[in-house]
Protein backbone atom coordinates (compact mmCIF):
# COMPACT_ATOMS: atom_id res chain seq x y z
CA UNK A 1 0.00 0.00 0.00
CA UNK A 2 1.07 3.28 -0.54
CA UNK A 3 0.50 5.73 1.53
CA UNK A 4 0.03 9.63 2.09
CA UNK A 5 -0.02 11.18 5.96
CA UNK A 6 -0.16 15.15 6.95
CA UNK A 7 -1.21 16.14 10.02
CA UNK A 8 -1.53 19.90 10.05
CA UNK A 9 -4.87 21.93 10.97
CA UNK A 10 -7.71 21.36 9.28
CA UNK A 11 -8.99 24.76 8.98
CA UNK A 12 -7.35 27.62 8.78
CA UNK A 13 -4.16 29.28 6.68
CA UNK A 14 -2.72 25.94 6.60
CA UNK A 15 -5.56 24.29 4.23
CA UNK A 16 -3.91 25.39 1.47
CA UNK A 17 -0.97 23.83 2.12
CA UNK A 18 -2.06 20.66 3.46
CA UNK A 19 -3.95 20.32 0.18
CA UNK A 20 -1.16 21.37 -2.30
CA UNK A 21 0.69 18.95 -0.21
CA UNK A 22 -1.62 15.92 -0.48
CA UNK A 23 -1.99 16.72 -3.88
CA UNK A 24 2.02 16.56 -4.97
CA UNK A 25 2.10 13.48 -2.79
CA UNK A 26 -0.40 11.61 -5.14
CA UNK A 27 1.63 12.89 -8.41
CA UNK A 28 4.42 11.49 -7.52
CA UNK A 29 3.42 8.19 -5.76
CA UNK A 30 -0.08 6.76 -7.77
CA UNK A 31 -0.10 4.78 -10.79
CA UNK A 32 -2.59 4.44 -13.04
CA UNK A 33 -3.87 0.97 -11.66
CA UNK A 34 -7.08 -0.46 -10.42
CA UNK A 35 -7.36 -0.31 -6.82
CA UNK A 36 -8.99 1.21 -3.60
CA UNK A 37 -8.01 4.48 -2.10
CA UNK A 38 -9.34 5.67 1.72
CA UNK A 39 -9.36 9.33 3.27
CA UNK A 40 -9.03 10.09 6.67
CA UNK A 41 -9.36 12.84 9.27
CA UNK A 42 -6.96 14.14 11.56
CA UNK A 43 -7.68 11.22 14.24
CA UNK A 44 -6.97 8.40 11.48
CA UNK A 45 -10.59 7.62 11.10
CA UNK A 46 -11.73 6.85 7.62
CA UNK A 47 -13.99 9.40 5.81
CA UNK A 48 -14.75 8.12 2.44
CA UNK A 49 -13.51 4.54 0.89
CA UNK A 50 -13.22 4.90 -3.09
CA UNK A 51 -11.96 2.49 -6.32
CA UNK A 52 -11.01 3.01 -9.60
CA UNK A 53 -9.65 1.57 -12.80
CA UNK A 54 -6.98 4.14 -12.94
CA UNK A 55 -6.46 5.26 -8.95
CA UNK A 56 -4.28 8.36 -9.50
CA UNK A 57 -6.70 9.70 -12.38
CA UNK A 58 -9.28 8.93 -9.88
CA UNK A 59 -7.45 10.99 -6.98
CA UNK A 60 -5.87 13.90 -8.80
CA UNK A 61 -9.46 14.84 -9.43
CA UNK A 62 -10.68 15.75 -5.99
CA UNK A 63 -8.34 18.61 -6.47
CA UNK A 64 -10.37 19.68 -9.03
CA UNK A 65 -13.41 20.15 -7.42
CA UNK A 66 -16.02 23.21 -7.21
CA UNK A 67 -15.96 24.16 -3.79
CA UNK A 68 -19.53 23.34 -3.23
CA UNK A 69 -18.81 19.58 -4.33
CA UNK A 70 -18.93 16.12 -2.39
CA UNK A 71 -15.47 15.44 -3.28
CA UNK A 72 -14.29 19.17 -2.55
CA UNK A 73 -15.88 18.13 1.16
CA UNK A 74 -14.37 15.22 1.67
CA UNK A 75 -10.70 16.59 1.23
CA UNK A 76 -11.48 19.76 3.35
CA UNK A 77 -11.54 17.13 6.12
CA UNK A 78 -9.13 14.90 5.10
CA UNK A 79 -5.52 14.32 6.48
CA UNK A 80 -4.35 11.13 5.12
CA UNK A 81 -4.76 9.47 2.13
CA UNK A 82 -4.01 5.95 1.29
CA UNK A 83 -4.09 3.56 -1.85
CA UNK A 84 -4.20 0.00 -2.58
CA UNK A 85 -3.69 -1.54 -5.91
CA UNK A 86 -5.85 -4.38 -7.33
CA UNK A 87 -4.67 -7.02 -9.92
CA UNK A 88 -8.29 -5.63 -11.86
CA UNK A 89 -11.43 -3.55 -11.79
CA UNK A 90 -13.22 -6.08 -10.45
CA UNK A 91 -11.00 -6.65 -7.70
CA UNK A 92 -11.10 -3.44 -6.72
CA UNK A 93 -14.98 -3.30 -6.97
CA UNK A 94 -14.74 -6.20 -4.48
CA UNK A 95 -11.98 -4.80 -2.22
CA UNK A 96 -13.87 -1.28 -1.82
CA UNK A 97 -17.55 -3.00 -0.65
CA UNK A 98 -15.61 -5.13 2.29
CA UNK A 99 -13.15 -1.86 3.18
CA UNK A 100 -17.03 -0.35 3.29
CA UNK A 101 -18.70 -3.19 4.65
CA UNK A 102 -15.55 -3.21 7.74
CA UNK A 103 -15.57 0.69 7.95
CA UNK A 104 -18.64 1.78 7.65
CA UNK A 105 -17.46 5.62 6.58
CA UNK A 106 -19.91 8.32 6.44
CA UNK A 107 -19.17 9.76 3.06
CA UNK A 108 -19.95 6.72 1.81
CA UNK A 109 -24.09 7.18 1.47
CA UNK A 110 -24.00 5.18 -2.21
CA UNK A 111 -23.96 1.84 -0.77
CA UNK A 112 -26.43 2.54 1.87
CA UNK A 113 -28.95 4.19 -0.66
CA UNK A 114 -28.52 1.71 -2.75
CA UNK A 115 -29.42 -0.89 -0.07
CA UNK A 116 -32.06 1.37 0.94
CA UNK A 117 -34.20 0.72 -3.17
CA UNK A 118 -34.73 -2.72 -1.92
CA UNK A 119 -36.87 -4.44 0.74
CA UNK A 120 -36.28 -7.42 2.33
CA UNK A 121 -38.39 -10.42 4.63
CA UNK A 122 -36.34 -10.18 7.98
CA UNK A 123 -37.54 -13.24 10.70
CA UNK A 124 -36.54 -11.73 13.67
CA UNK A 125 -34.68 -13.53 16.87
CA UNK A 126 -36.67 -13.75 20.11
CA UNK A 127 -39.02 -17.02 21.37
CA UNK A 128 -41.51 -15.41 19.14
CA UNK A 129 -40.34 -14.48 16.14
CA UNK A 130 -42.28 -12.28 13.71
CA UNK A 131 -41.94 -11.34 9.63
CA UNK A 132 -41.19 -7.95 9.19
CA UNK A 133 -40.45 -6.09 5.91
CA UNK A 134 -37.20 -3.73 6.12
CA UNK A 135 -35.70 -1.30 3.63
CA UNK A 136 -32.17 -2.53 3.33
CA UNK A 137 -31.07 -5.02 5.81
CA UNK A 138 -30.19 -4.11 8.97
CA UNK A 139 -27.11 -4.65 11.06
CA UNK A 140 -28.73 -8.02 12.80
CA UNK A 141 -26.81 -10.73 12.65
CA UNK A 142 -29.14 -12.99 14.27
CA UNK A 143 -31.33 -12.36 12.48
CA UNK A 144 -32.73 -14.28 8.45
CA UNK A 145 -33.38 -12.35 5.47
CA UNK A 146 -35.47 -13.06 2.66
CA UNK A 147 -34.67 -10.96 -0.40
CA UNK A 148 -34.03 -8.64 -2.04
CA UNK A 149 -36.97 -7.66 -3.78
CA UNK A 150 -38.47 -4.63 -5.52
CA UNK A 151 -41.59 -2.94 -4.79
CA UNK A 152 -42.19 -2.37 -0.48
CA UNK A 153 -45.27 -1.99 -0.52
CA UNK A 154 -46.97 -5.31 -2.27
CA UNK A 155 -44.66 -7.56 -0.13
CA UNK A 156 -45.24 -5.81 3.01
CA UNK A 157 -49.11 -6.83 2.17
CA UNK A 158 -48.29 -10.48 1.41
CA UNK A 159 -46.59 -10.27 4.98
CA UNK A 160 -49.25 -9.43 6.44
CA UNK A 161 -51.47 -11.61 4.70
CA UNK A 162 -48.71 -14.57 5.49
CA UNK A 163 -48.93 -13.50 9.45
CA UNK A 164 -52.70 -13.65 9.66
CA UNK A 165 -52.78 -16.76 8.20
CA UNK A 166 -50.36 -18.57 10.52
CA UNK A 167 -51.24 -16.19 13.62
CA UNK A 168 -47.74 -14.84 14.05
CA UNK A 169 -47.53 -11.91 15.78
CA UNK A 170 -46.85 -8.22 14.64
CA UNK A 171 -46.42 -6.12 17.80
CA UNK A 172 -42.85 -4.47 19.38
CA UNK A 173 -39.90 -6.12 19.97
CA UNK A 174 -39.76 -5.43 23.93
CA UNK A 175 -43.33 -6.70 24.26
CA UNK A 176 -43.06 -10.04 26.49
CA UNK A 177 -44.40 -13.10 25.59
CA UNK A 178 -45.81 -15.35 28.01
CA UNK A 179 -46.48 -19.33 26.32
CA UNK A 180 -49.42 -21.59 27.86
CA UNK A 181 -46.61 -23.91 29.15
CA UNK A 182 -45.18 -21.73 30.88
CA UNK A 183 -48.08 -21.65 33.32
CA UNK A 184 -46.40 -24.84 35.49
CA UNK A 185 -43.45 -22.80 35.53
CA UNK A 186 -45.11 -19.53 37.06
CA UNK A 187 -48.47 -19.39 39.44
CA UNK A 188 -49.77 -16.71 37.23
CA UNK A 189 -53.21 -17.25 36.23
CA UNK A 190 -54.47 -16.57 32.47
CA UNK A 191 -53.45 -12.48 31.52
CA UNK A 192 -56.59 -11.00 30.03
CA UNK A 193 -56.40 -10.71 26.23
CA UNK A 194 -55.07 -6.89 25.18
CA UNK A 195 -54.22 -7.70 21.52
CA UNK A 196 -57.33 -7.32 18.90
CA UNK A 197 -55.47 -9.34 16.66
CA UNK A 198 -55.93 -12.42 19.19
CA UNK A 199 -58.95 -11.78 19.58
CA UNK A 200 -60.01 -12.04 16.11
CA UNK A 201 -58.13 -14.99 15.73
CA UNK A 202 -55.29 -13.37 13.57
CA UNK A 203 -52.59 -14.13 15.60
CA UNK A 204 -52.35 -16.93 18.18
CA UNK A 205 -51.62 -14.63 21.11
CA UNK A 206 -47.95 -15.77 22.53
CA UNK A 207 -47.57 -12.71 24.60
CA UNK A 208 -51.13 -13.84 26.58
CA UNK A 209 -50.76 -17.54 26.63
CA UNK A 210 -52.96 -18.30 23.64
CA UNK A 211 -50.56 -21.14 22.85
CA UNK A 212 -47.46 -22.67 23.47
CA UNK A 213 -43.76 -21.93 22.27
CA UNK A 214 -44.06 -25.52 20.34
CA UNK A 215 -46.94 -24.56 18.57
CA UNK A 216 -45.70 -20.72 17.34
CA UNK A 217 -42.58 -22.52 16.77
CA UNK A 218 -44.10 -24.68 14.57
CA UNK A 219 -46.10 -21.62 12.75
CA UNK A 220 -42.40 -19.57 12.38
CA UNK A 221 -41.45 -23.04 10.54
CA UNK A 222 -44.30 -23.32 8.20
CA UNK A 223 -43.94 -19.29 7.08
CA UNK A 224 -40.01 -20.20 6.62
CA UNK A 225 -40.95 -23.00 4.59
CA UNK A 226 -43.03 -20.50 2.11
CA UNK A 227 -40.36 -18.71 2.05
CA UNK A 228 -37.61 -21.16 1.09
CA UNK A 229 -40.10 -22.54 -1.38
CA UNK A 230 -40.49 -26.01 0.08
CA UNK A 231 -44.07 -25.26 1.20
CA UNK A 232 -47.15 -23.20 -0.62
CA UNK A 233 -48.20 -22.15 2.52
CA UNK A 234 -51.85 -21.27 3.44
CA UNK A 235 -52.52 -20.57 0.01
CA UNK A 236 -54.26 -23.49 -0.86
CA UNK A 237 -56.41 -23.38 2.59
CA UNK A 238 -57.48 -19.34 1.30
CA UNK A 239 -58.51 -21.19 -2.07
CA UNK A 240 -60.79 -23.98 -0.20
CA UNK A 241 -62.26 -21.07 1.83
CA UNK A 242 -62.79 -18.50 -0.97
CA UNK A 243 -64.75 -21.90 -2.47
CA UNK A 244 -66.46 -22.19 0.11
CA UNK A 245 -67.77 -18.27 0.69
CA UNK A 246 -68.26 -18.43 -2.64
CA UNK A 247 -71.04 -21.52 -2.42
CA UNK A 248 -72.38 -19.68 0.42
CA UNK A 249 -72.92 -16.21 -1.75
CA UNK A 250 -70.35 -14.53 0.50
CA UNK A 251 -68.89 -12.50 -2.20
CA UNK A 252 -67.03 -9.95 -0.26
CA UNK A 253 -65.40 -12.26 1.87
CA UNK A 254 -64.39 -14.49 -1.23
CA UNK A 255 -62.89 -11.28 -2.26
CA UNK A 256 -60.46 -10.68 0.31
CA UNK A 257 -59.49 -14.19 -0.03
CA UNK A 258 -58.74 -13.63 -3.16
CA UNK A 259 -56.85 -10.84 -3.26
CA UNK A 260 -54.95 -12.04 -0.42
CA UNK A 261 -54.18 -15.52 -2.57
CA UNK A 262 -52.85 -13.03 -5.25
CA UNK A 263 -50.33 -10.99 -2.83
CA UNK A 264 -48.87 -14.51 -1.78
CA UNK A 265 -49.00 -16.33 -4.89
CA UNK A 266 -46.73 -12.97 -6.46
CA UNK A 267 -44.27 -13.11 -3.02
CA UNK A 268 -43.90 -16.90 -4.03
CA UNK A 269 -42.96 -16.11 -7.80
CA UNK A 270 -40.86 -13.39 -6.70
CA UNK A 271 -39.03 -15.75 -4.40
CA UNK A 272 -38.94 -18.34 -7.11
CA UNK A 273 -37.09 -15.89 -9.64
CA UNK A 274 -34.52 -14.94 -6.66
CA UNK A 275 -33.44 -18.42 -5.74
CA UNK A 276 -32.97 -19.18 -10.05
CA UNK A 277 -31.13 -15.44 -9.93
CA UNK A 278 -28.65 -17.23 -7.03
CA UNK A 279 -28.54 -20.32 -8.74
CA UNK A 280 -27.46 -18.72 -12.04
CA UNK A 281 -24.73 -17.12 -10.25
CA UNK A 282 -22.64 -20.11 -9.34
CA UNK A 283 -19.81 -20.54 -11.48
CA UNK A 284 -15.68 -20.11 -12.21
CA UNK A 285 -15.39 -16.73 -13.03
CA UNK A 286 -11.64 -16.27 -14.77
CA UNK A 287 -10.94 -12.60 -14.43
CA UNK A 288 -7.15 -10.94 -16.55
CA UNK A 289 -5.07 -8.68 -13.88
CA UNK A 290 -2.52 -6.17 -14.31
CA UNK A 291 0.90 -7.08 -15.47
CA UNK A 292 -0.77 -10.92 -15.96
CA UNK A 293 -1.49 -10.85 -12.11
CA UNK A 294 -4.91 -13.16 -13.41
CA UNK A 295 -7.63 -14.48 -11.22
CA UNK A 296 -9.77 -17.27 -10.52
CA UNK A 297 -13.12 -16.13 -8.50
CA UNK A 298 -15.18 -18.88 -7.00
CA UNK A 299 -18.74 -17.36 -7.03
CA UNK A 300 -21.17 -19.52 -5.62
CA UNK A 301 -25.09 -18.15 -4.66
CA UNK A 302 -24.33 -14.71 -6.01
CA UNK A 303 -21.12 -14.28 -3.47
CA UNK A 304 -17.26 -14.55 -4.06
CA UNK A 305 -16.57 -17.45 -1.71
CA UNK A 306 -12.86 -17.79 -2.49
CA UNK A 307 -9.99 -16.48 -4.99
CA UNK A 308 -6.74 -17.84 -6.59
CA UNK A 309 -4.31 -17.00 -8.64
CA UNK A 310 -5.25 -18.44 -12.55
CA UNK A 311 -3.59 -21.61 -12.72
CA UNK A 312 -0.67 -22.19 -14.83
CA UNK A 313 1.27 -25.18 -13.95
CA UNK A 314 -0.45 -28.97 -13.08
CA UNK A 315 0.18 -28.58 -8.91
CA UNK A 316 -1.35 -24.98 -9.51
CA UNK A 317 -4.63 -26.86 -11.49
CA UNK A 318 -4.65 -29.68 -8.80
CA UNK A 319 -4.80 -27.01 -5.95
CA UNK A 320 -7.31 -25.02 -7.70
CA UNK A 321 -9.27 -28.53 -7.69
CA UNK A 322 -9.21 -28.90 -4.21
CA UNK A 323 -10.04 -25.24 -3.83
CA UNK A 324 -13.21 -25.92 -6.17
CA UNK A 325 -13.92 -29.00 -3.88
CA UNK A 326 -13.83 -27.07 -0.62
CA UNK A 327 -16.07 -24.37 -2.12
CA UNK A 328 -18.78 -26.23 -4.04
CA UNK A 329 -18.67 -29.73 -2.24
CA UNK A 330 -20.83 -28.95 0.79
CA UNK A 331 -24.67 -29.10 0.20
CA UNK A 332 -26.29 -25.22 0.53
CA UNK A 333 -29.88 -25.53 0.49
CA UNK A 334 -31.03 -23.71 -3.08
CA UNK A 335 -33.90 -21.70 -0.68
CA UNK A 336 -31.86 -20.97 1.90
CA UNK A 337 -31.80 -17.03 3.02
CA UNK A 338 -29.34 -15.11 2.08
CA UNK A 339 -26.97 -14.55 5.10
CA UNK A 340 -26.78 -10.89 5.88
CA UNK A 341 -23.02 -10.61 5.06
CA UNK A 342 -23.89 -11.74 1.46
CA UNK A 343 -26.77 -9.46 0.77
CA UNK A 344 -24.36 -6.53 -0.50
CA UNK A 345 -22.21 -8.34 -2.39
CA UNK A 346 -25.36 -10.27 -4.24
CA UNK A 347 -26.53 -7.01 -5.22
CA UNK A 348 -22.87 -5.94 -6.37
CA UNK A 349 -21.93 -8.90 -8.80
CA UNK A 350 -25.57 -8.78 -9.65
CA UNK A 351 -24.87 -5.30 -10.88
CA UNK A 352 -21.75 -6.16 -12.13
CA UNK A 353 -23.02 -9.09 -14.66
CA UNK A 354 -25.87 -6.68 -15.65
CA UNK A 355 -23.78 -4.05 -16.76
CA UNK A 356 -20.97 -6.31 -17.84
CA UNK A 357 -23.13 -9.02 -19.61
CA UNK A 358 -19.70 -9.49 -21.93
CA UNK A 359 -18.24 -10.80 -18.39
CA UNK A 360 -20.27 -13.88 -18.93
CA UNK A 361 -18.43 -15.27 -21.17
CA UNK A 362 -15.43 -15.76 -18.86
CA UNK A 363 -16.89 -17.50 -16.54
CA UNK A 364 -17.25 -21.83 -16.31
CA UNK A 365 -19.90 -24.19 -14.80
CA UNK A 366 -18.70 -25.55 -11.66
CA UNK A 367 -17.16 -28.72 -12.57
CA UNK A 368 -18.90 -31.78 -11.19
CA UNK A 369 -18.04 -32.82 -8.21
CA UNK A 370 -16.85 -36.46 -7.37
CA UNK A 371 -16.61 -37.81 -3.47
Amino acid sequence: MSRAALLPARKGPGDQERIALLRSLVRAGAENRPGVYQMAGEDGAVLYVGKSKRVRTRLLGYFRCEPEEKGARILRETSHVSWEYCPSEFAALLAELRLIRRLWPRFNVAMKRDLKRYAFIKVTRGTAPKLHVVRGPARDPGALYYGPFTGAGRVREAVRALSNALGLRDCAEDVPMLFDDQQTLFSIGRRTPGCIRYEIKRCLGPCVAGCSSRDYGDRVALARAFLEGRSDGPIGRFRDEMDACRERAEFERAAALRDRIQRLTALRGELQRLRFALESLSFLYTVPGHEGDDRVYLVRRGSVRAEAPAPRSDDERRALARLTADVYGPPEPAAAPVPLSEIDEVLLLSSWFQRHPDELARTQPVPALTG
